[in-house]
């Protein structure tokens, strides 16, 4: 498996529920994404963080190429740059192991 941390920062009175739908509505099928977590920062609620796992970084950077994919996803950066301060910041993970309790 392998992963992005995906770091953003909401401008001041945004959310990111239209960017969440229109994200999920441009996914593939077969894309190789296993799961995506959004996550607020408690203690600084307009940072926000996003961990989308993959089956390989293979798979990842295929769905990056996708014609369909750049295609769908349009609307969703024009959301993006619309509701964040600043461009997101990557950091590529090599997942090391997985644990569901």
């Amino acid at each position: 498996m392998w992963a992005q941390l995906i770091t953003m920062r909401l401008k001041p009175g945004k959310d990111m529920a239209e960017l969440d739908n229109q994200l999920r509505a441009a996914e593939q099928p077969g894309s190789g994404l296993v799961r995506t977590l959004t996550m607020h920062d408690q203690a600084d609620p307009s940072q926000v963080y996003a961990l989308v796992v993959f089956e390989s970084e293979d798979k990842a950077r295929a769905r990056e190429q996708d014609p369909r994919r750049q295609e769908a996803l349009h609307a969703p950066r024009a959301i993006m740059a619309d509701i964040f301060d600043g461009p997101p910041q990557f950091t590529d993970l090599t997942v090391a192991d997985e644990w569901t309790g």
